[in-house]
């Protein structure tokens, strides 16, 4: 059958985009563990953050709908997790299996997670070297290269650790280990990422330092994390087509409401923005650590001689 696509003469209005996934995943996680209930507002309800739900439900975890996209949290404490009776399934999700890699490691119990097959080709050894250098007992198919990946949880020392190439799922599991560790865990990043797992951790009281050049620094938990309610922010990366759509159309104007701007997320307003593209960040507010922002961008004369 054919059809015929025309170019619409105006785009004008407001919008909102899809929740952050990656945020949504860690609100998930870090209330779980925390002391006191949550509510999550917008929580990203797609097949990977829900395989994290379901695997922290056979640890122990208590969730509760309501309505569509908002999710109630009661946290277990740091120590209220226990062994689930089968393996955990991540499903297709690499955060899932990562960041509980890191967070099992230190239980006192064992677990078992896995995936499907394309999960289970992904690579793991990047989480289990640093992880069993730190003390834990976390083993896989390929000599602990591939999932299923099995963990004997044991009690686990601060380390120093550069990693080799730069992963904020890496990074993100050696921080909920280093809430467990004896000592101090220093991590040396060799090129910033998303740092969504600092900013809730620091909100919810964990002694940390980061955001003052490659290195961030983790002290075990002496008090329990403080279980805090959010509403995910919009995900820039779902909001970049419609930004594109109206800085490049010669009649629109377009506002994106309740996007998260976290800087080390933001590369496409610097590009547009480097070209010449009428962007404005307008209402900027914080939701559980995280920057916000309305995104307002309109028709602009952009140029091609740019650099970002």
């Amino acid at each position: 059958m054919q059809q015929t696509v025309t170019t619409a003469k105006a785009f004008r209005g407001t919008i909102g985009v899809s929740a952050n996934k990656s945020i949504s995943h860690r609100a998930v996680i870090l209330n779980a563990i925390a002391q006191g209930e949550a509510i999550i507002e917008d929580f990203q309800r797609g097949a990977d953050c829900l395989a994290t739900i379901s695997c922290l439900r056979r640890l122990g975890g208590s969730f509760r709908w309501r309505g569509e996209s908002e999710l109630a949290v009661k946290g277990l404490g740091s120590r209220g997790l226990h062994e689930p009776a089968s393996v955990l399934d991540a499903r297709n999700s690499g955060t899932t299996i990562r960041l509980l890699a890191g967070l099992l490691s230190a239980q006192p119990f064992l677990s078992v997670i896995s995936g499907d097959a394309s999960l289970n080709r992904r690579p793991m050894a990047r989480i289990v070297e640093p992880l069993n250098k730190m003390g834990a007992d976390v083993t896989g198919r390929d000599g602990g290269r591939l999932p299923p990946l099995v963990i004997r949880g044991r009690p686990l020392r601060g380390i120093r650790y550069r990693m080799p190439a730069a992963s904020a799922q890496v990074k993100s599991a050696l921080l909920l280990a280093g809430l467990y560790a004896e000592g101090e865990t220093v991590i040396e990043e060799p090129a910033p990422t998303r740092d969504h797992t600092e900013r809730m951790l620091a909100k919810m009281g964990a002694d940390m330092q980061f955001g003052e050049g490659p290195v961030l620094r983790i002290r075990p938990l002496t008090r329990e994390l403080t279980a805090i309610s959010l509403r995910v922010p919009g995900d820039i990366s779902s909001a970049a087509p419609w930004l594109v759509l109206a800085a490049a159309h010669p009649e629109a104007e377009i506002q994106i409401t309740g996007v998260g701007v976290n800087p080390t997320r933001t590369g496409i307003l610097d590009c547009l923005t480097a070209m010449g593209a009428d962007i404005r960040l307008e209402e900027e507010q914080f939701w559980g650590g995280e920057p916000v922002a309305n995104i307002s961008v309109r028709s602009s004369q952009l140029s091609m001689n740019y650099r970002c």
